[in-house]
């Protein structure tokens, strides 16, 4: 699909639209288009009288003509029907994925600390403690390397509710925590849920040895 570049102001946003973003998230969005431009591009399709009608990114193109952009990238679908339009409507607001917490809170990190951030980044501030923490525990009763650590020798995990837990960590130790744990995910078959549970079962899987 061919990328072309048009002024903001002959997108006109369609009336289906379920993704609503606040007022601050706004505020961070405007931030971000003004320090990286708009660099993914708006869907949208030809409607019979040759208009073009947002299918995604309506909030940018709403920032770009608030920066006074001339011209943003956009991608056009041609003549879509209704419920084609909606479908990827849906999917473009969407993600099937979700994020490795403790991968983000190291790329966060390359990026500055939360103050640094917090502007531009469509998270609030406590979101952003809760994941620059997310690699922190005391390490002073486990030991350096995983080769003494009989992996088949403790329990099985039994289905159970979970409970969100933080700790702190020595930055200069996360490489270790990360490589045990993941020791562990991968060698007992913790991978079946979300990537938070995963990683909890099999550092309970580990501490139950001690």
């Amino acid at each position: 699909m061919k990328i072309e570049n048009v002024s903001p102001s002959l997108l006109k946003p369609n009336p289906w639209n379920p993704n609503i973003v606040s007022p601050q998230n706004e505020t961070k969005l405007e931030e971000s288009v003004k320090r990286n431009g708009v660099f993914k591009p708006i869907l949208v399709r030809e409607l019979k009288d040759g208009s073009l009608e947002i299918i995604g990114g309506e909030h940018r193109v709403l920032a770009a003509k608030k920066l006074k952009f001339e011209k943003i990238p956009i991608i056009n679908l041609g003549k879509l029907s209704d419920e084609k339009a909606k479908e990827l409507c849906i999917l473009d607001n969407g993600r099937y994925g979700e994020d490795d917490t403790l991968a983000l809170s190291e790329l966060l990190r390359e990026l500055g600390t939360p103050d640094d951030i917090l502007s531009f980044l469509p998270y609030s501030s406590d979101e952003l403690d809760s994941i620059f923490n997310s690699s922190s525990i005391e390490l002073d009763d486990l030991d350096s390397s995983t080769d003494d650590i009989d992996l088949d020798s403790l329990p099985s995990k039994t289905a159970q509710v979970s409970q969100l837990m933080r700790f702190k960590v020595p930055i200069e130790d996360s490489e270790f925590v990360q490589r045990l744990v993941d020791t562990a995910m991968k060698s007992q078959g913790f991978t079946g849920e979300d990537s938070l549970s995963n990683a909890g079962h099999a550092l309970v899987y580990l501490l139950k040895k001690k």
